[in-house]
């Protein structure tokens, strides 16, 4: 006969006042409560009774309405996620050269890493360039570079992801023309562009333009890969770089899913229907070192967002209402001291992605800490996603830890949290509105500075840097060397192209663009892939679009 939640709770108190209260006088606990890393209180023991604010609905089947399970009904057992070691240094051909290695190495997926003069609009050689061309990402200035970083990779056969916001729509209008020349089929191709441009306010303040048109850009790039790549993301709207920046998981589950609401807003505006485009939504996430709480929330982010798409946009297929994600291991975990055990802390946090149900992953390498990861620190990355893979059987059951009395209870804890930010954001006045006041930029910065304090303490555990400290010296680390030619092989190959193109062309082609961005009801992608098409740089069309629109400047927030 099944207990009551009183019978249950009942019992749980009497455990509590016996078995318990007698363990103490003996071995008191090592702190007097205990918390998740993103602050979330944790019970002693959890039962059957602290599933009952769960709804049997809410936790359901996996690949079934509200998701929370899975996205889908039979995941790793049909295919495993998509293994997407993220690469990018040099120039196109540098990075073409690693892609090919960690596909032979059995990589499954590409991703892109951009230098900082690509992602903020800049020609390699423009003076903000200098010193940093290639440095930490592939430079990108025109359609040549594409054809040399993908070349000779099939684009129908593996699906690509470029990591970059505030020129995103350029690279992809660049990817397009790509395939269009080797005469792929658009709908065939798989991938994604992140252009998730509020949490570059938010977080990771990599931003040109003021927010407003910022946001254009995103609803342009939804609203033109519905109608024209059937398979592709057209946004891949990030948490990571939230957390990264400092943020709890749990602000960065919630303003996450407040980005989207308003890129799902701004494109219905235009009068496309959600279902036309919300099945391509893509979400991207870190994965932290607290195990479960990483679980909950991604199982919590899933049954958030299908309540969103459903309750309040009105979504009717459910492709509509699943939310698929990349995520990534924490850069901001690993350490320099000691650091091969940042091999451990990766693949622990890997699992706890898989068993969340990641739909692609990326594992850092050992050295991230230093420099751009070494062919063998991405061998070893790659290895320990194929290790989870293939030898711990871990992906034979979907959502193994569904039904954990303490599992479930955090998740629903995470959901009711997630939705109470989410009505305090409106309450408020809106992101758009909280993001120019530095509302969100003040949560991430005071839960990251009360973080360096409990490093700093010790009190947040951090091995081999205020815990297990030895003076046993490290082995000497061999770290991505930098080509100092880099910039020089650029900047040649951007003149060339300035040199081949129409110049009459050109700038008619750069009025339009004028006209275009002018008026908020025209989509920009059509223009940009001409602009592209005709040997544009990334410079030429940023530095015109300034002049419509202006830049960008923060207030600052103490």
């Amino acid at each position: 006969m099944n207990k009551t939640v009183d019978q249950l709770r009942a019992e749980e108190k009497d455990w509590e006042a016996n078995e318990v209260a007698q363990f103490l006088k003996k071995q008191a606990e090592r702190k007097t409560q205990f918390f998740t890393l993103g602050d979330i209180p944790v019970k002693r023991t959890y039962t059957a009774a602290d599933l009952a604010e769960t709804p049997e609905e809410d936790i359901g089947l996996p690949g079934r309405y509200p998701f929370t399970r899975a996205p889908y009904p039979t995941m790793y057992r049909s295919r495993n996620w998509t293994m997407r070691q993220i690469a990018g240094f040099g120039t196109g051909e540098d990075t073409n050269v690693r892609f090919k290695y960690l596909i032979a190495q059995g990589q499954t997926g590409i991703s892109t890493d951009f230098d900082m003069p690509t992602l903020m609009g800049y020609d390699s050689d423009h003076p903000m360039s200098d010193g940093e061309v290639g440095r930490e990402g592939v430079a990108i200035d025109t359609l040549a570079d594409m054809e040399a970083l993908l070349d000779g990779i099939d684009l129908e056969k593996i699906s690509v992801s470029l990591t970059i916001n505030p020129s995103a729509w350029i690279l992809l209008a660049m990817y397009i023309v790509l395939a269009e020349k080797r005469g792929y089929d658009l709908n065939k191709l798989s991938g994604t562009v992140q252009a998730d441009i509020l949490k570059e306010y938010m977080a990771q303040k990599e931003f040109i333009f003021p927010v407003t048109p910022s946001v254009r850009l995103v609803r342009d790039c939804i609203t033109h890969c519905a109608k024209t790549m059937k398979r592709y993301n057209p946004i891949n709207i990030s948490g990571y770089h939230i957390s990264e920046a400092g943020a709890s998981p749990l602000h960065e589950a919630a303003f996450t899913l407040a980005n989207l609401i308003v890129y799902v807003e701004e494109v219905l505006k235009t009068g496309m229907q959600v279902d036309e485009f919300a099945p391509r939504l893509a979400f991207f996430f870190v994965c932290q070192a607290d195990f479960f709480e990483e679980v909950a929330k991604f199982r919590a982010l899933r049954r958030c967002y299908a309540k969103i798409m459903k309750e309040r946009f009105g979504a009717k297929n459910p492709e509509s209402m699943r939310l698929r994600f990349h995520c990534q291991t924490a850069a901001a975990s690993l350490t320099k001291p000691q650091y091969m055990i940042n091999v451990v802390r990766t693949g622990m946090q890997a699992l706890s992605a898989v068993l969340g149900g990641c739909q692609s992953l990326h594992t850092n390498g050992y050295d991230e800490a230093f420099a751009i990861p070494t062919e063998d620190a991405m061998r070893m990355a790659l290895r320990t996603q194929q290790i989870i893979a293939e030898e711990t059987n871990v992906t034979q059951v979907i959502d193994p830890l569904g039904g954990s009395y303490f599992v479930e209870s955090l998740t629903t804890e995470y959901e009711k949290r997630i939705f109470d930010i989410l009505k305090e954001i409106e309450d408020r006045g809106g992101t758009l509105k909280l993001i120019e006041e530095g509302w969100f930029q003040k949560q991430i910065a005071d839960f990251a500075y009360e973080t360096a304090l409990r490093k700093q303490s010790g009190e947040k555990p951090v091995i081999g840097v205020n815990r297990f400290v030895d003076g046993t010296p490290d082995p000497k680390i061999h770290t991505h060397p930098y080509d100092k030619s880099t910039a020089e092989r650029q900047i040649a190959r951007t003149k060339r192209v300035r040199a081949e193109r129409d110049p009459k062309l050109m700038a008619e082609l750069l009025e339009k663009l004028k006209t275009v961005a002018a008026d908020d009801s025209q989509n920009i992608m059509p223009v940009t892939i001409e602009l592209v098409r005709a040997g544009a740089t990334m410079g030429d069309i940023i530095e015109t679009l300034k002049t419509v629109w202006g830049t960008y400047r923060e207030t600052p927030v103490f």
